[in-house]
């Protein structure tokens, strides 16, 4: 083996036992998925899942059996998995799966909501607290969509951004990607189709604002009311001037640099100390930024599905929840990049059927003197080549 490879094949080992992987479901053990999923039994009426590859897949063997299909048309779902609860403050999260709508999605939703450790499985349902919902929403023409909605501050938020989706049978690999610096991105199919501040695309720069004056309040009235030790200890440099790249509306007030006091000697106090104390209405706060935790969530627990569908048939697979963004494109590459080229294949291939069926039947129709039948055959198929 060639140097550069072994490098290579290093690097990737290193890679992997770097990334912490705290959910990762592809269900290669058939039917023993029931052992860690749980349906709720909040409501009679929900709708129930079945392990399916459905009508194409892309490996004969690996692919035959996959996936968490919807069963029952005109349902609400819910059902989840729980893992080892973790926090990702100060890391990446990435949230990934593979949805296919091979019923040719009408009207239903195909994402994905991640928990607190604490949700109530077993009654899970619309109104169970979620950190994160990812994933496409389609309702007719008008809503397609990729929702990406946060939880913070006992408030859900989304993301202002409308970020559309296709109406695709096959099975495209979904990932959204928080990072501790603020930035986001989402990915459909490996490719990055809307990324941006998580503070400024979600429309949380007024949250920000409040959160900031509050704490600023409240640093003043503890220096006036107590006589903080940083009041006692430091003051404002009045000789440094702002620096010319400091933007106020992205950066807050500019602090300044703070020098500090030489002590008190015999309990006197130095000259010309006054007009240059450290003013602490006009700092900028060091509490509000660690409380604004946009993308941080102590407890995450569950994964799962809570949505509703006119007509099922969509099959959820290759979950992924991890704090390395290569290994969940290396993930990604393995599963679904394996199986896109085949499964497209055999879809074209039923598609060519299904036309050449139908096709016949058309010709049968005229020939029994049914000429409403072109008008049939075209309704049957012009969906197909919509969505």
């Amino acid at each position: 083996m060639a140097a550069a490879e072994v490098q290579l094949w290093v690097v990737c080992l290193l890679r992997v036992a770097l990334a912490t992987v705290y959910f990762q479901e592809e269900f290669l053990d058939g039917e023993r998925w029931r052992n860690r999923w749980v349906q709720s039994t909040n409501d009679s009426q929900f709708g129930h899942f079945r392990l399916s590859s459905g009508k194409f897949y892309g490996h004969k063997e690996k692919d035959k059996v996959k996936g968490l299909q919807t069963t029952q048309n005109g349902r609400f779902y819910a059902i989840s998995a729980r893992f080892k609860p973790f926090s990702n403050k100060g890391k990446t999260l990435v949230i990934q799966y593979t949805v296919k709508h091979e019923q040719k999605m009408d009207c239903g939703g195909g994402y994905i909501k991640v928990f607190p450790a604490d949700v109530d499985q077993k009654n899970l349902n619309g109104k169970s607290q979620y950190y994160v919902m990812f994933g496409p929403d389609i309702c007719g023409f008008d809503i397609k969509k990729i929702h990406v909605i946060l939880y913070f501050k006992n408030q859900y938020h989304s993301n202002k951004k409308s970020i559309r989706c296709k109406v695709n049978a096959l099975e495209p690999k979904s990932t959204l990607i928080l990072r501790p610096d603020l930035t986001y991105d989402v990915k459909v199919d490996g490719q990055s189709i809307e990324s941006g501040s998580i503070e400024y695309d979600w429309q949380l720069t007024s949250l920000k604002k409040m959160e900031k004056s509050s704490a600023e309040s409240k640093d003043w009235d503890q220096v006036t009311d107590s006589k903080t030790q940083d009041w006692e200890k430091h003051f404002l440099d009045a000789s440094a001037s702002k620096p010319s790249d400091w933007n106020s509306e992205l950066d807050g007030d500019w602090p300044g640099p703070m020098l500090q006091k030489p002590p008190y000697q015999d309990s006197l106090k130095l000259e010309g100390i006054d007009k240059d104390v450290w003013l602490h209405q006009n700092m900028r706060s060091t509490n509000y930024l660690t409380e604004y935790d946009l993308s941080e969530f102590e407890n995450i627990g569950a994964i799962g599905l809570e949505l509703w569908q006119v007509r099922s048939g969509t099959i959820f697979d290759n979950f992924l929840i991890t704090d390395d963004e290569e290994y969940a494109e290396n993930f990604g590459k393995a599963t679904w990049g394996e199986t896109k080229g085949p499964e497209r294949e055999m879809d074209a291939i039923q598609a060519k059927e299904e036309l050449r069926k139908a096709q016949e039947e058309e010709e049968e129709e005229l020939l029994a003197g049914n000429f409403d039948a072109r008008q049939n055959f075209f309704n049957r198929f012009h969906r197909r080549d919509e969505l």
